[in-house]
């Protein structure tokens, strides 16, 4: 099963998955520019090379778009409460839409204030969260961004779902080098690594999740049915805490147990919450001054000798960067089972999937 589904492969440019998303989520209902966000959002991902976060979910988007769970046409309103602080209502739109217009908010908070704090309620799943780091990097920002998400990981020493993967991202600008950017969920894995498995009849590593027993499971389906894993142990279930705390419970958005599952439950809206945070470095030190800093600390770092097993120390996203590099280059591969499925939703809609390629463009 595997050799076919590497046979099925096939790779395809950025710009034409973008467009065909772009298209597909117009014809779904969305306005062009915001059609256009959200695809860039999920190629975005599978440039990085987080598969489980790109085109791969556009089948659920349009599922929810069609069943009105996701206002195609928001009112998203900024409510500033004071010197840098505000709180959106993103009136149930495209969480990558909500997000960029949330990120955009605390960055002119900063620019006003030195920092920006920004609570977000009545969203939906946002995408990565190294969108909205290098949102704020490019704002010469430093950007931290955070999201709720329904349950699927076990706090720890529990075996029920309660918390989400709730994912967290940094963005640090660099000088010289390319800016550091943390994207990370507070799960063991990110549990679309995991249905990606499913669909693809694979087993996943051990300590990735746990069946319904509360046993750790290899079997893909049995951990969709258990629960996923906090990293770490109580040091990732607590910052998973931490996390529902500023975007859910301090937003007004859903939290915990309360958040309607994605893909499971398509009866309710999500009312998903985030939270960002800007820091014009400016405020701080000169900015040239600070980005000098980080180069040392990059130099410092990468001269570090590397332990057995390890070619050289790598940064966060250092990974992902050198991956959207080459993915640019010789193209994303999408396996066979999701251009079937990517197919069927651009035939239902009257938008045509691109041909793409057997093997890398370059």
């Amino acid at each position: 099963m595997g050799e076919n589904k590497t046979m099925n492969r096939r790779y395809f440019q950025a710009e034409a998955l973008t467009d065909f998303a772009a298209q597909v989520f117009t014809r779904a209902g969305l306005p062009p520019a915001d059609a256009e966000q959200v695809g860039r959002s999920l190629v975005g991902a599978d440039l990085r090379g987080v598969d489980s976060h790109g085109v791969t979910r556009i089948p659920i988007y349009v599922e929810r778009l069609r069943r009105d769970l996701v206002n195609k046409r928001p009112n998203i309103r900024i409510d500033v409460k004071g010197a840098g602080v505000a709180v959106v209502d993103g009136d149930n739109g495209m969480g990558a839409v909500v997000g960029r217009r949330a990120m955009e908010a605390a960055i002119s908070l900063a620019q006003e204030a030195g920092t920006g704090a920004v609570a977000v309620r009545g969203s939906n799943h946002f995408g990565t969260g190294a969108g909205y780091a290098y949102q704020a990097v490019e704002a010469r920002c430093i950007g931290i961004a955070c999201s709720s998400a329904p349950p699927t990981m076990a706090p720890w020493g529990g075996r029920a779902r309660y918390f989400g993967t709730n994912p967290l991202a940094v963005g640090i600008p660099a000088g010289r080098y390319p800016p550091i950017v943390l994207d990370m969920a507070t799960s063991n894995v990110a549990r679309g690594k995991i249905i990606l498995a499913a669909k693809r009849g694979e087993t996943i590593p051990e300590g990735w999740a746990l069946d319904p027993e509360g046993r750790p499971t290899t079997d893909a389906e049995a951990a969709l049915a258990g629960a996923v894993l906090p990293f770490g142990g109580p040091k990732g279930s607590a910052i998973a805490l931490i996390i529902d705390v500023l975007s859910g419970v301090l937003s007004g958005a859903n939290f915990g147990r309360h958040i309607p599952d994605l893909y499971d439950n398509l009866a309710e809206r999500q009312d998903l919450g985030h939270f960002f945070l800007a820091v014009e470095i400016e405020r701080f030190m000169r900015y040239d001054t600070f980005t000098a800093r980080v180069d040392q600390m990059i130099e410092g770092l990468k001269a570090c000798p590397p332990a057995a097993g390890h070619a050289e120390v790598l940064l966060p996203g250092e990974i992902e960067a050198r991956t959207e590099v080459e993915r640019q280059r010789r193209g994303i591969p999408v396996s066979g089972e999701i251009v079937d499925h990517l197919v069927a939703v651009g035939k239902d809609l009257g938008v045509a999937f691109p041909e793409g390629s057997p093997g890398p463009l370059q």
